[in-house]
This record gives structure tokens, C-alpha cells and sequence, in this order.
């Protein structure tokens, strides 16, 4: 029978013959399989009812401090208090017999889920403390408090009530007698066993150093659990194409559900009967999870992948090497082979690269581009400062702060970004200037594709693609070397591996993702610069003042004087300042001084000429 067992199950059985508590924690209000029926999927209660009666409980107690006690009638559980009250009440209530457990025929077994009998957290303290004080084990009872994390208040400031109850467990469970003997040793014993969403809400004093409790958590399904409980409910998916066991569909459905649990198994089941659009088992996971949002993964294709190097040449000027690796890694995860050689569960996030070069060459831009080409629309790219982010407990503001500390309700500003937009470009600037305990936030995302925030709710990011950027060795590396990309490499690997002490997470970024940034040796790249920021200026001009278009007649001349005192050193960084102090800034005058008529202006297109080394402007 304990083969159909899940293992938490075999754990708890196996515990409950030896402690006197057991804290059960984690995915509490899940489904979980019935030890009674395998294969079927029941509620916690009910699962540890059919257990400990397996284990030989002649009665399971259950209560909440709402509903009282349930799982037993109203005579049993005056039974159970009778038995541990003083002789003159017990004769009182039996007439004048003193009440034994075993005297008594079994009563019918009652459904935790059953009305409650009103009982306050003394009495079930009171009945469970006796019950456990008692060393024989012939009939055993375990009393189950559901919902413990309402039982007490915060650790630190525990009620007098509060204390006197951990007082009487302590106790009972500290000066039960020693069974010893052959016969007895080997049955359960009375047992407590407590229910609670997360550990950390039950005073540490029940569990810790106490070998008479055992923690055991219940995790969230496995894949080979998920599984199951998909092919439970294979006939009841409406799915395009349906659901095979063994098929690719089923494979990639089962490892999208990583992190969900039965229940939500079970959501995804009725959603997809209740929409009128058969889908197929990726989309409807998606709407679930994010709402009726469309996957740009979906929406990517093989005939705009082809277009991804003319496009992102368009804003980056320069950096064809860059732009040609970057399209390599796009190309591996549109195939589906991004992470295969670390797991075949497709988790992690769609994309890491690793931007490192001298500063003003396009990096930051180049993340912007592939994030409204990926997404549509450059908001996409989500971007963070990581000299923000340099002193040790600045992982809060990532994920935000843990439960009793100010700003908790807050949540993380990183887990907060990718629950509003699912699909995104994280874009973590000047990497190097993060604390390294922030790093490590990292790891878990890269290997995992998950983050569990300061509210305990887990956060994926299989849908985002991660860009790192970084002037690592921009410093010490020539501009006339003649091996620029491995030298920033190596600069890389010695920063990671020697400074840092992580070499585990440059394994998890993976060299083949790092992606060097070339220098800009020339002024071409720098009209290049210029002549695309220039898109932007006539755009503005046509909503705002609606002029037809702005011409520079000798263009190259213009932008030569442009670009010409820009600070090379800071590579293309230099251009818009240049831009403002030498066209902006005198077309912002030309502009008004023509407002006395702003007629005048409308559909009419602006030349810019040069003369003597300044720029004139004209209506056409």
C-alpha cells in the first residue's frame, strides 16, 4: 500500500509511528492523492484521516479555531474529554462509572469536513496534552490542528493564553512516560499533528531541538505528479491538438505547469471547456497565468527572425559582430534548444546575454531594440540600475522585504515587474557594480527560471530574456588590440572567477552568451549616430508643430560639424548632447520666432543649410 504513496506521505507515516508531533508545512491547501483510492485526488484532511487510520488511530480529531472539532460525533469527543477529567466529573457525566476507551464499541467514522462541535483552543489543548501524556498505545488518537498559522500571534510577542498553550504542549509531550517494552514499542503512540501554511508562522520553541516533532513539508507536485494528474483529466481538456501520453504537446504542457499545483491543474481543466476558442495547451496555460495576453513566442516566426539583423542595425551603429551573436541566441531559443545542455525542462529564461565593452557603443541601446523587436514596443525593456543596488541588503528591494519589516505590502520592484509584464527584456545595467549577495539572487534565475518573493509567491521568468551590461575591462583593454572579443572575455572570467568568487554564475550565464562590444574607431560610426537620432527629432516636429519634414541640404557636411568636438573616448554617448547644443537648441529659436504665425509653419517642411560653421534654417 505505501508504494502508491506520495513521499511526504511515506515521510508522515513513518514519523507518526515515532514522534509525538508532526508539523506538516508548504502546499497545505492543495490536492493531494488518496492513500485510500490511488489515483485519486482528495483535500489534505481527508488524505491524513485515511492515513492515520491506516497507522491504526482509532480516532483522528480535527480543529480549527472556527469550526471547533470535527472528524468525530458529538459522543466521541465527550468521550475523549471525559476521559481526562477529574474522577467526580467523569462520575457526574456516567453515571457513576469511570469511563475506558476500550470498553466502548467504535463509533461510525465522521468526515473532518463535517459540521463542527464548538471547542476553543484550551479545550482541544487540554484533551490533546492528556492523551499525549499517556504511554499506552492500544487506542491511540491524533488530534490535527488545521490552520495554525491563526493559532498564534507574532513569535516575538506571544499572548499570555499563547505561551500557557505552547507551555502545556512542551510539557505533555516532554514528561510522557517511556515505553520500553516489546509489545508497546512498536505501535503509534497519541500523536499531534499541526497544519500550517509556512513554518516561520509557528513559534520556533514547538520544533527546534525537540526530537519528539518532525517538520515535513509538502511541496508542489513534480513533473511526474503533474503528469498524472494531466492524463487524470485527459478527456476533460479540450485542447488543439489534444493531449497523447507520450506526445511533444503533453512533454512541453507538462513542463510549463512547473510551479502550479493540482489544484490549478484542475483550473486549467475547466477553462478550457468554459472558452469558446479551442486552444492549444501552451496558449491556455498563458491565459491562465497572465490573463488575455498574447505570447510574442508565439508570434515570433521564421520570417521576421530573418529580418532581426537589419532591424537592430537600424538604432546600433557599429557592432555587426554583436548584433550577428545576438541573433544566434534568438535563433536557439525560437528553436527550442536555449538551456538543453543543462536540462531538457525548458525553465529557464528564454534568453541571457551579456553585453560588456567601453562605454557609449551601443549596449544599452542594443537591449532597447531587441526588446521592441521581441515585444513590440521599447516599454518592454525594463531596466535597472545596479550601481543602486551595492550594499548587502539591497536583494530586499529586488524581491522585497521579508514578512514584519517595513515595505512588505510593497512587495520587490523585480518581482513586481515581471508579474506585470510577463513578457520582457530585464535589462540589469553596470552588472559589476552590484554587492555580490544581489548576484546571487541571479543564480536562482538562471538555473531555475523562478523567484520566490518577500510574500512567499513564486515568480517566473521562463517567458523574459536577461541582459546583462558591463565595462568590465573597458579600462584595460587597447583599442588597438587586435583580439578585442577575447580579451574581454578573459577580463570576464578573472572578474567572475578572482573578484568576485562566483565562477558558478558566469557557468549560469555561459560563456558562449557573452557578447563583447567593439570600440568605435572612426567618425562614421559616429554619423551613423547621428543621422538615426535624427528619426526621433522629425517625428516630434511633425505631431507637435505639424511640419512636413526636416531636410538637411549638404547632409554629410552638417553632420560632420555635428559630431566633430563629440568626446571619442565616450564612444556614441556624446551625440545627443552635440545634437542638442548644435541643431536642437538654434531650431528650438527658429521655431519661436515663427509663432507669431504658427500657420505659417504647418506643412511646410524645414531645411537646415551650413554656413560659416553654423547651421541656418529655412521654410520650404
Amino acid at each position: 500500500m505505501s508504494s502508491a504513496l506520495l513521499p511526504w506521505q511515506e515521510d508522515f507515516r513513518r514519523e507518526c509511528g515515532i514522534r509525538r508531533g508532526v508539523i506538516l508545512h508548504g502546499n497545505t491547501g492543495d490536492l493531494t492523492s488518496d492513500p485510500e483510492a490511488p489515483g485519486q485526488w482528495t483535500a489534505l484532511p481527508t488524505a491524513l484521516m485515511n492515513l492515520l487510520r491506516q497507522r491504526g488511530y482509532q480516532h483522528v480529531v480535527f480543529w480549527n479555531r472556527v469550526n471547533g472539532v470535527s472528524g468525530v460525533d458529538a459522543r466521541t469527543w465527550g468521550e475523549l474529554q471525559s476521559s481526562v477529567a477529574p474522577p467526580a466529573a467523569r462520575e457526574s457525566t456516567f453515571e457513576g462509572n469511570a469511563y475506558d476507551m476500550g470498553d466502548l464499541p467504535p463509533t461510525p467514522v465522521a468526515s473532518p469536513a463535517s459540521n463542527g462541535i464548538t471547542a476553543s483552543a484550551d479545550d482541544i489543548l487540554t484533551v490533546a496534552a492528556q492523551w499525549l501524556r499517556q504511554p499506552r498505545a492500544e487506542k491511540p488518537v491524533a488530534f490535527v490542528l488545521d490552520w495554525t498559522q491563526y493559532l498564534f500571534g507574532s513569535v516575538n510577542s506571544l499572548s499570555e493564553n499563547e505561551r500557557g498553550w505552547l507551555l502545556r504542549l512542551g510539557q505533555a509531550t516532554r514528561d510522557a512516560a517511556v515505553v520500553r517494552n516489546v509489545e508497546s514499542i512498536g505501535q503509534p503512540q497519541s500523536l499531534l499533528v499541526l497544519l500550517c501554511g509556512g513554518l516561520n508562522v509557528l513559534p520556533p520553541s514547538i520544533y527546534l531541538n525537540n526530537p519528539l516533532f518532525r517538520e515535513i513539508a509538502i511541496p508542489l507536485p513534480v513533473r511526474q505528479i503533474r503528469e498524472s494528474a494531466v492524463l487524470g483529466l485527459k478527456e476533460v481538456f479540450r485542447l488543439q491538438p489534444p493531449l497523447q501520453q507520450g506526445g511533444r504537446e503533453l512533454a512541453d504542457f507538462v513542463d510549463g505547469l512547473e510551479g502550479q499545483s493540482i489544484r490549478d491543474i484542475h483550473n486549467l481543466a475547466r477553462l478550457s471547456r468554459q472558452e469558446t476558442e479551442v486552444s492549444s495547451a501552451l496558449s491556455l496555460l498563458n491565459l491562465y497565468r497572465h490573463g488575455r495576453r498574447h505570447s510574442p513566442w508565439e508570434q515570433l516566426d521564421h520570417k521576421k527572425l530573418q529580418t532581426i539583423v537589419e532591424t537592430l542595425g537600424r538604432r546600433v551603429k557599429g557592432q555587426g559582430e554583436a548584433i550577428e551573436s545576438v541573433r544566434r541566441i534568438l535563433v536557439r531559443a525560437f528553436t527550442g534548444l536555449s538551456g538543453l545542455q543543462h536540462s531538457y525542462r525548458q525553465r529557464t529564461p528564454k534568453g541571457v546575454l551579456f553585453f560588456v565593452g567601453p562605454t557609449g557603443v551601443g549596449k544599452t541601446e542594443l537591449a532597447k531594440s531587441i526588446a521592441e523587436f521581441l515585444f513590440g514596443d521599447e516599454e518592454a525593456c525594463i531596466r535597472f540600475d545596479m550601481s543602486e543596488f551595492n550594499h548587502e541588503h539591497a536583494d530586499q528591494r529586488l524581491v522585497g522585504a521579508p514578512p514584519g519589516y517595513v515595505g512588505y505590502e510593497a512587495g520587490g520592484q523585480l518581482t513586481n515587474a515581471v508579474k506585470q509584464k510577463p513578457f520582457s527584456l530585464l535589462l540589469f545595467d553596470e552588472i559589476e557594480k552590484a554587492h555580490p549577495r544581489i548576484l546571487d539572487k541571479f543564480l536562482q534565475i538562471l538555473e531555475d527560471g523562478r523567484l520566490t518573493d518577500g510574500k512567499g509567491e513564486t515568480v517566473l521568468f521562463s517567458d523574459t530574456v536577461i541582459v546583462f551590461t558591463s565595462n568590465i575591462g573597458a579600462a584595460e583593454v587597447s583599442h588597438e588590440s587586435q583580439d578585442v572579443r577575447n580579451e574581454f572575455i578573459q577580463k570576464v572570467r578573472q572578474h567572475f572567477v578572482h573578484e568576485l568568487k562566483r565562477p558558478e554564475l558566469l557557468g549560469r550565464i555561459g560563456e558562449a552568451n557573452i557578447i563583447p562590444f567593439n570600440f568605435m574607431h572612426d567618425d562614421s560610426f559616429l554619423i551613423d549616430i547621428a543621422r538615426a537620432k535624427l528619426e526621433p527629432l522629425r517625428k516630434g516636429l511633425k505631431d507637435k508643430w505639424g511640419v512636413s519634414d526636416l531636410r538637411l541640404v549638404k547632409e554629410a557636411e552638417i553632420l560632420a560639424l555635428l559630431v566633430r568636438d563629440v568626446d571619442r573616448g565616450t564612444g556614441g554617448r556624446g551625440v545627443p548632447n552635440a545634437l542638442t547644443n548644435k541643431l536642437i537648441d538654434p531650431l528650438a529659436d527658429f521655431l519661436f520666432e515663427q509663432m507669431a504665425a504658427p500657420d505659417q509653419i504647418r506643412g511646410k517642411a524645414i531645411e537646415v543649410h551650413i554656413a560659416g560653421g553654423k547651421l541656418l534654417f529655412e521654410l520650404e
